[in-house]
């Protein structure tokens, strides 16, 4: 186990070429953070001008955080000198990244199917909006347009109202971490298969995925119902994360399980009105608009600091709704030290994230890498532990790799489905005693929720409160290559699955815990859920309508938990490589809190540089951004405006010839007249980014979501009816699509992974599930 002092990069080695231009180069900015030499490659000709802000003393604040601590070179490959110049860099990459336009002249005289015969071994990332290989592939997005089609606008807002964009830029934020994830699982098959592979990556495939995904993990508010089938019902909505107005400011609630209303009951005084114990059931307390204002009226005398303090002490999930310069200065953060100042230009020093995992204790960031790594590392050629491993032969990165997954809910979910889909033998570990809080009903039965994060997994019923219990599990993890929790901090050290212990154990393991918090400082223990999170960070607070405060919109979504599961899945797969060079594994920490404040990260800086005197100059839109009715009950779309050629683009498709001052009017009138997805596509026709705010069950219908095979459709054995799915993760030369494992029953693999990993008998399996040690949930008999 290396020493705390002795920080080990775990992609020092690996060398990346990044000619990307625009919110992507977050791609860059994740994997160098994790220790990747990743050099920016500006190709005259090749390489947009997209700067990203906001835009401090003309400093873009955005592109400056993610090309901080990185080398550039500026190359002309039409002249001689250019070309061998680029054709040496691509020689000594391991990957490359890169975002021309398709149907662009850029894209074709980078002409990336030629680079990739020359380079067979070379991990190619290719990104763009809408894919490669689909009758959209020229169309064009931004932040709202994404929003739109991954179906998360009908979700956001006030009913009645046009839909609300979040705040940040999140899907691109999001679908960063995704392309990471795809691109490093390619890449550790690269090295043991000696192939590399062109990944053709939507930037709307990834933001739909990796957000709040429409038919993905959705969580434990949902009652096991899936997003598709959820009617909107403000009520309930309010119920299920209740933000309560209070003496000085606001608080947010959680009362999901019965034991959380049993505190709460308690903490209220026990009032005669709701002790009846139809109150136990989460249905009646999202009917019941007394009980709310019941709440309401007891949190009305009191502060945030004594609701949470108290709330927290009766075991009901509590965090104070705080600003974003209230969360900056909270004293957690502080002593978490996820900020650090950094020169983004000369002159020009802001706060910055110091990385969004923690590696062995550290901070994973460029910052923290010291010149002994950064750069000048031993290049990482072979996998020969990967190598050793058998393979199915399936066409899928991470075969031959095995996870004990023991996360719970959605981030614990969605993590280990990342690996079940890539190919790895994901053994997930619960008990009938305490089962995951996804699982919702009879433990004989499956919901759409389940299904959707469980896929691709086995499952073994092991009760890790008994000794006997948790040694099984040991035993298992000799026989892992990745062990994943979630659980509170301080929990897997009770039950013996920390890192420390299970270091001993196999000093090859990679361990990745994930916890609202993180492990360490004042909120550390807290109980989290996603929006008590969001309340704590900041974000609640942002995510309102502008000009009208308090109008808090975070009701259905479960950010960050998706993307959360996507870097913690990155930082498993990085220390697997790093194991490659040392023979050892390691440890990983991500918390939620600190993943969303790095998607603020930008206009964070921006704010403090602006505090301390700098200019912030970002440019003016050229027209209309936002939301627009469409014919229709409820009909959307979003039509964003970027620049002058948008403009005129939008002026000749309306028909619009007055001022600029009156043209969004013009829009709103033209817009209100048509179908919602045939003004999509007129405006897209012309170059404008526009889309239409699509409803969850219209995703997997949508052209492109069907082209790129984004969903598929089973009948599970114990549903009653068929479930949607997602399906393909990775579009690429040779990565085939997610194996059909459907989600497992509790414990419906005990008895065949006890004798195949723990080499046990059926009578020692009998006795030890006669002794509740081992457990199976019996589906009942056929009728």
């Amino acid at each position: 186990m290396p020493a705390r002092g002795a920080y080990d990069p775990p992609l020092a080695g690996v060398r990346i070429l990044d000619s990307c231009s625009g919110p992507m180069t977050a791609v860059g900015r994740l994997l160098a953070d994790l220790g990747a030499e990743v050099t920016v490659v500006r190709l005259s000709g090749v390489t947009a001008d997209e700067p990203v802000g906001p835009h401090v003393d003309s400093v873009p604040v955005a592109t400056a955080i993610n090309r901080h601590g990185m080398a550039g070179v500026e190359i002309d490959p039409s002249t001689s000198t250019g070309k061998v110049q680029f054709t040496d860099l691509l020689a000594g990459a391991d990957i490359f990244i890169e975002n021309t336009r398709p149907g662009s002249s850029a894209e074709a005289l980078l002409s990336i199917r030629d680079i990739r015969s020359r380079n067979p071994g070379l991990v190619i990332l290719s990104i763009s909006d809408f894919g490669r290989d689909t009758e959209q592939r020229a169309w064009q997005a931004t932040g709202p347009v994404l929003h739109a089609l991954t179906s998360e606008l009908s979700r956001s807002g006030i009913p009645g109202r046009e839909p609300l964009i979040p705040p940040a830029d999140l899907p691109y934020q999001v679908a960063a971490a995704q392309a990471a994830v795809t691109t490093l699982s390619v890449f550790a098959d690269r090295l043991r298969s000696g192939e590399g592979d062109l990944i053709d990556f939507s930037v709307l495939d990834g933001a739909m995925q990796a957000l709040d995904p429409p038919f993905g993990t959705a969580g434990s508010a949902s009652a096991g119902v899936a997003i598709t089938s959820q009617l909107r019902d403000w009520n309930a909505e309010r119920q299920r994360y209740p933000i309560v107005a209070c003496k000085d400011g606001h608080v947010r609630i959680c009362i999901l399980s019965k034991r959380q209303w049993r505190g709460m009951f308690s903490l209220m005084g026990s009032p005669e009105e709701f002790a009846d114990p139809s109150f136990d059931k989460l249905g009646k307390r999202f009917h019941s608009p007394q009980l709310l204002e019941a709440i309401e009226r007891f949190c009305a005398d009191k502060t945030r600091a004594e609701l949470e303090a108290r709330g927290q002490a009766h075991g009901v999930p509590t965090a104070a709704v705080l600003t974003l310069s209230e969360a900056l200065n909270a004293e957690h953060f502080r002593a978490r030290g996820f900020f650090v100042h950094a020169d983004l230009a000369p002159g020009v020093t802001a706060p910055v994230p110091a990385g969004v995992g923690e590696i062995d204790g550290h901070r994973a960031s460029t910052v923290n890498v010291g010149p002994t790594h950064h750069g000048v590392a031993e290049r990482l050629t072979a996998a020969p532990i990967l190598a050793s491993r058998p393979r199915r032969g399936e066409g899928r990165p991470l075969e031959g790799i095995r996870v004990l997954d023991l996360g719970v809910i959605v981030v614990g979910a969605d993590t280990g489905r990342l690996f079940g889909d890539l190919g790895a033998d994901v053994v997930k570990i619960e008990h009938s005693s305490h089962p995951d809080g996804l699982r919702v009903g009879r433990l004989t039965s499956m919901t759409q929720p389940y299904a959707a994060g469980h896929r691709n997994k086995r499952s073994i019923g092991i009760d890790l409160s008994d000794p006997e219990g948790r040694e099984l599990a040991h035993r298992l993890a000799r026989t892992c290559d990745v062990v994943l929790t979630n659980f509170k901090p301080g929990v897997a050290e009770a039950l013996g699955m920390d890192h420390a212990t299970l270091h001993e154990i196999n000093p090859g393991l990679v361990v990745v815990d994930s916890s609202a918090f993180g492990p360490t400082g004042p909120w550390a223990k807290r109980l989290g859920y996603g929006p008590l999170v969001r309340a704590a960070a900041g974000f609640t607070n942002l995510w309102v309508y502008p000009g009208e405060p308090e109008t808090f919109c975070d009701t259905v979504t479960v950010y960050p938990d998706h993307v959360s599961a996507r870097i913690g899945a990155l930082c498993a797969i990085a220390l697997l490589l790093r194991r490659e060079r040392t023979g050892t594994g390691g440890a990983a920490s991500i918390s939620q809190a600190e993943v969303m404040l790095s998607h603020l990260a930008a206009d964070i800086a921006a704010d403090a540089l602006h505090r301390a005197g700098h200019a912030r100059t970002q440019p003016g839109r050229r027209g209309p951004w936002g939301l627009f009715p469409a014919r229709g009950d409820d009909e959307w779309i979003a039509v964003t405006v970027r620049d002058d050629s948008d403009l005129r683009a939008l002026r000749e498709v309306i028909g619009f010839t007055g001022d600029d001052d009156s043209i969004e009017e013009a829009v709103r009138a033209w817009t209100a007249q048509r179908c919602r997805m045939a003004a999509m596509d007129q405006l897209q026709a012309v170059g404008v980014p526009a889309g239409a705010v699509l409803r969850p069950p219209e995703v997997p219908e949508w052209d492109h979501y069907v082209q790129r095979r984004a969903f598929r459709e089973e009948l599970h054995p114990h549903a009653e009816a068929p479930f949607t799915l997602e399906n393909v993760q990775i579009h690429s030369d040779h990565v085939a699509d997610p194996p059909l494992g459907q989600a497992p029953l509790l414990g419906e693999h005990t008895a065949e992974i006890a004798a195949e990993l723990l080499g046990l008998d059926d009578r020692r399996i009998d006795e030890l599930h006669a002794r509740g040690v081992l457990g199976t949930a019996q589906p009942p008999a056929p009728a």
